[in-house]
């Protein structure tokens, strides 16, 4: 990427990272243990669209559902999917109807979860009467410095 379309990009994100550092500042609801996985090397990173970089969420919202935070499940079509949990997202919407069907996490339902920016899937909401986690897939996310 040029440098002066890399700072389009930084400046048309502007906005949206000030909107994930105010949602990463409100409280979000626990699931149970809902303990947060090592949280000290995630200041000043984020976790973005691997299509079109966009904040998606931070690596201080991973939390451990079902007794980690990480989990390999296939969908009926045998596709493998390596998921990380995490509290929030601002960088996602959910697309379709929840459903419990061939839910990984029984007791709650699911619907797609694809960037806000580029419509790329980038996994599931999952919801219960404990509360609400993001599923994300793992390898279409990167790790990148937060922009200044």
């Amino acid at each position: 990427m040029s440098t002066r379309a890399g700072e389009r990009a930084r400046v048309a994100d502007a906005p949206f990272t000030w909107l994930l550092r105010q949602a990463l500042q409100q409280p979000a609801a626990d699931l149970r243990p809902g303990s947060r996985p090592d949280e000290s090397d995630s200041d000043g990173r984020i976790l973005a669209c691997g299509v079109c970089l966009a904040a998606v969420t931070s690596p201080a919202e991973r939390m451990v559902v079902a007794g980690s935070h990480t989990h390999s499940f296939e969908n009926p079509h045998g596709i493998a999917f390596h998921i990380g949990c995490f509290r929030a997202t601002t960088g996602c919407v959910t697309v379709g109807d929840a459903s419990t069907f061939f839910t990984w996490f029984p007791g709650h339902t699911w619907q797609v979860a694809v960037c806000a920016r580029c419509r790329q899937h980038l996994g599931w909401l999952f919801r219960s009467g404990e509360g609400r986690f993001h599923g994300l897939i793992l390898d279409r996310l990167v790790e990148l410095d937060e922009p200044a």
